[in-house]
């Protein structure tokens, strides 16, 4: 009769097997999705199993000084989604983007394409100042960061925000607003992982300087985990019609060899002595994929610059001799296959030392804006767009009070992944967690047998 006891306890081991697992929280809704997230993993990018390099265009119909976002027009994105197409990219980087408008419509356009979107972050009104920028980083600043996110992290096909343009040039002075630079790093990484979002990754373009390109990739790769990008972009206009080694680039991938995460190019694309677009060639070769994960070529629209491959005029769009030449060039230079020679892991680097050319004479960054910090919990709520007043001069709205501790910025969120259960790419082994329920189900019923029949 005592082993008859024992059926209730063995009953409720055994319903241990049939319980179903708790639901992981869902991502944030899309749309629509045509195209698989692009995630990371090593120094490299991926779509599912495969390598994914950027092989894109820099989008900014009208220039910085139009102020305009051409994902909020759906007439504006249709008409450039059709010469995008034609010409073969899979992404495209805009500068300006409303925070406050819809983006559904051509965020879907541009899925439908299989083109991926690269955001900043910033605007002309919104925006830190690079000569003074203290009073910049303040709570109004980051509240449109941080609403920009939440306008474009919901699209499967946002790859990737940048975090600044440009903000360190050759005026060495500039280089004093490299930590407000990572703060706003360290600030919109931890934002996507409070709020529970797709893990969309955060970084920096830097501008084509060469006194401090090494000091500032070395700055944005340094220190905790919470401080380090995910990864880093420069522009490079070294290649004149040249080669790999006249134009410096065999030199700059062995000074980014081991640098520990994945690098690409946010604007190529000199027009000194024409443009046959040989950097594609180059970016595609095994000289270039263990290193670098492609590039954006400056830019899509004519502007007075002389940049452009397309000039506009309303609805109708003339395609200059260099759409054809870029187009050739990403024809006869597909994106290889296999893993590239990616390196696996990522690694920080050390912190660049103060010298005439870096006035960075500390690791620790700037504190997130005490005003600000409801945000990671509240959210950011509606953006204020490009009509607004502008964040460069509201310090009142709240302003760092001081240092930040190292890995004061990790969040205490769990931002999803989607590649979490995806297949690993080549070369790599995915480990899937593994159900412990039936061993321990049966290590069970073997000690509750045993039990019983010492018992009877």
């Amino acid at each position: 009769m005592r082993s008859l006891t024992l059926m209730p306890v063995l009953a409720t081991v055994l319903s241990l097997g049939t319980a179903k697992p708790t639901p992981t929280k869902p991502e944030p809704p899309s749309k629509r999705a045509s195209l698989p997230t692009v995630t990371m993993s090593g120094n490299a990018f991926w779509q599912g199993k495969d390598r994914f390099y950027i092989r894109g265009i820099d989008y900014q119909p009208g220039g910085s000084s139009a102020m305009a976002d051409p994902l909020a027009d759906p007439n504006v994105c249709k008409r450039d989604i059709a010469e995008f197409k034609k010409l073969g990219v899979n992404t495209v980087r805009v500068y300006i983007t409303d925070n406050s408008a819809n983006h559904d419509e051509c965020m879907n356009e541009l899925a439908d394409a299989g083109i991926y979107a690269i955001i900043d972050a910033n605007n002309p009104l919104y925006s830190l100042n690079r000569l003074d920028p203290g009073p910049s980083y303040n709570t109004l600043y980051l509240q449109s960061v941080f609403a920009t996110i939440d306008a474009f992290i919901k699209y499967d096909n946002t790859l990737a925000f940048f975090s600044g343009n440009e903000v360190i040039n050759d005026n060495v002075n500039s280089t004093l607003a490299a930590p407000y630079v990572k703060a706003v790093t360290r600030d919109m990484r931890q934002y996507i992982k409070s709020r529970n979002y797709r893990s969309v990754p955060v970084g920096y373009s830097a501008a084509d300087v060469a006194q401090n390109r090494m000091q500032l990739a070395h700055y944005m790769n340094c220190g905790t985990d919470d401080e380090r990008s995910d990864f880093f972009a420069f522009n490079d206009y070294s290649w004149c019609n040249t080669n790999f080694h006249e134009s410096g680039w065999d030199q700059k991938v062995k000074n980014f060899t081991g640098y520990g995460i994945a690098i690409f190019l946010s604007e190529y694309g000199c027009i000194t002595n024409g443009r046959d677009f040989g950097e594609v060639k180059a970016l595609m070769s095994s000289d270039m994929t263990p290193v670098y994960s492609g590039g954006l070529m400056y830019e899509y629209a004519l502007e007075d610059n002389g940049y452009g491959i397309v000039k506009i005029d309303g609805d109708k769009v003339e395609e200059q001799p260099e759409f054809k030449k870029f187009a050739s060039a990403l024809s006869a230079n597909p994106a290889p296959t296999g893993d590239g020679g990616f390196t696996s892991t990522t690694k920080a680097v050390a912190c660049p030392t103060k010298d005439a050319n870096w006035l960075v004479d500390t690791t620790l960054l700037p504190a997130i804006p005490e005003n600000a910090k409801k945000f990671m919990t509240d959210g950011a709520g509606t953006g204020p767009g490009l009509k607004g007043s502008g964040s460069q001069n509201a310090a009142d709205s709240g302003t760092s009070a001081g240092d930040a501790q190292p890995g004061s910025g990790a969040a205490s969120g769990s931002s999803s992944s989607s590649s979490e259960n995806a297949a690993a790419p080549a070369g790599r082994v995915a480990l899937a967690g593994i159900d412990k329920a039936p061993f321990v189900i049966t290590g069970l019923v073997m000690l509750l047998t045993l039990t019983g029949t010492l018992l009877l």
